[in-house]
């Protein structure tokens, strides 16, 4: 199974995807974490990188697709994956369509997770307060930035994927374990649908 799991910064993906991992033995593609890997190494692209997610922009896509699909051709997403933090835009969704295609695979579902601005706010607000600001983009400022961000260049593609009849939007408010039940209920519809 393939999956993207989608939403604004503070929604829940990481958590979500760890689950999803443990449960069905998928491989967790996350771009955040893989941009954060590159900034902890100190290289040169690393600063690069570093520099532009502390001013709360998006990294250039050529740079991301250059690492999802270098992710995606590791044996541990022969199973399927869970792609967390990408795409975040119109041009990486059309570019990860043809990356899969040439692949040869697919998506089977867009889970979204729905989280108003204010919710977020006081999730990464707490989440700076128990880690002490451990993530270098962990603060209001950015957080704001990111939040503008998405709302701009993100959240259009939940139309596409739409469009498309991936998505399924889940209420990201409720309980970590609530919204993890939403989300096997959608994949048991999926296998149903596919099976």
């Amino acid at each position: 199974m393939n999956l993207i799991l989608f939403g604004p910064p503070g929604a829940g993906k990481g958590t979500q995807a760890a689950r999803l991992v443990a449960r069905h033995g998928l491989a967790h593609v996350s771009t955040g974490d893989m941009l954060r890997a590159a900034v902890a190494a100190g290289s040169e692209l690393g600063r690069r990188v570093g520099e532009i997610m502390d001013r709360g922009e998006l990294v250039p896509d050529e740079l991301i697709l250059a690492l999802v699909r270098e992710r995606l051709q590791q044996p541990d997403c022969a199973r399927g994956f869970v792609l967390d933090g990408f795409p975040r835009t119109r041009a990486q969704a059309e570019a990860l369509d043809r990356l899969l295609a040439e692949l040869g695979r697919a998506l089977d579902a867009v889970i979204a997770l729905d989280v108003p601005d204010e919710v977020l706010i006081s999730r990464i607000e707490t989440r700076i307060r128990e880690t002490g600001g451990a993530r270098s983009d962990d603060n209001a400022e950015t957080l704001r930035r990111r939040l503008e961000v998405y709302h701009a260049q993100t959240a259009p593609l939940l139309d596409y994927y739409r469009d498309r009849g991936l998505l399924y939007v889940i209420d990201g408010t409720r309980s970590i374990d609530e919204v993890t039940r939403a989300i096997e209920e959608v994949l048991g519809r999926i296998g149903k649908e596919t099976g």
